[in-house]
């Protein structure tokens, strides 16, 4: 399973913008657009799809696509 384009998905499907726009280094709120509200769907949505279990402080700090991909990799990792 490719995490990165798993993640991609969501983002794109959650915040309704172009697939194109979701790289590694953009920011979910000033390049993506994405509100708290997005960014809960997001957290939500990529727990149903990992069975994974996001730290609300941990979901505070992340900040860019990039982030989200290596935070999942390694929950998934060491399940």
């Amino acid at each position: 399973m490719d995490i990165f384009e798993e993640v991609k998905k969501i983002i794109v499907e959650e915040i309704n913008c172009a697939p194109e726009k979701v790289t590694p280094e953009a920011r979910l709120k000033d390049d993506l657009g994405a509100d708290s509200i997005d960014a809960v769907q997001i957290v939500m949505d990529l727990e149903d799809k990992f069975s994974i279990s996001i730290d609300e402080d941990d979901a505070t700090k992340i900040l860019t696509v990039k982030d989200i991909v290596d935070y999942v990799t390694d929950l998934v990792k060491n399940k």
